[in-house]
């Protein structure tokens, strides 16, 4: 079991182009190279389905965090699986533990994860790096929010540094 973590947050639709799942395999075998265990919302389905494969293949320890009201839709191969009652409580337990968030692409639950964790590192709650994946551009409309923040005064520069958007994946690699 390695002491590093890495909680990769991202889609469990099945409808995505597959470009996003092939990045997401290759940014997870990057981070298993460098010896992080995967942590992730642990669903056989969508790009979360691809996370847990790619890393199962380097023997990496594979922890999925699953709402109880999702059974059925857990990876069958996780290495550990923990239940939860709540999606706060989904997103408490999956940062624990971990020096690294990474937001690949995905849908609205994607976006509440890593916004929170953003903002918890801003407060001082959270001492891993922020990283999210703007592969062909899906977060710019993320990335120009904090940036208008900047630009109004609701958020000062050292916070909004203290997110990456890295756009391809050697970039995000590089980060590892």
């Amino acid at each position: 079991m390695s002491d590093k973590r890495a909680v990769i947050y991202c889609s469990s639709s099945s409808g995505i182009d597959p470009v996003y799942n092939e990045a997401a395999r290759r940014i997870v075998r990057a981070a298993c190279l460098a010896g992080y265990d995967i942590v992730s919302g642990g669903s056989w389905r969508g790009t979360m389905g691809h996370v847990c494969d790619e890393a199962l293949q380097h023997g990496v320890r594979v922890i999925g965090v699953v709402p109880r009201f999702m059974k059925g839709f857990e990876h069958p191969r996780l290495t550990e699986c923990i239940w939860t009652d709540r999606m706060s409580e989904r997103k408490d337990v999956m940062r624990e533990g971990t020096s690294l968030a990474i937001a690949l692409p995905g849908g609205i639950g994607t976006l509440d994860e890593v916004a929170e964790t953003y903002c918890l590192a801003k407060l001082g709650k959270y001492a891993g790096r922020v990283v999210i994946f703007n592969m062909n551009g899906f977060y710019d409309p993320f990335k120009a929010q904090l940036d208008l923040y900047v630009e109004r005064g609701m958020m000062d520069e050292a916070s909004r540094a203290m997110v990456y958007f890295p756009e391809t994946v050697e970039e995000l690699v590089s980060l590892l």
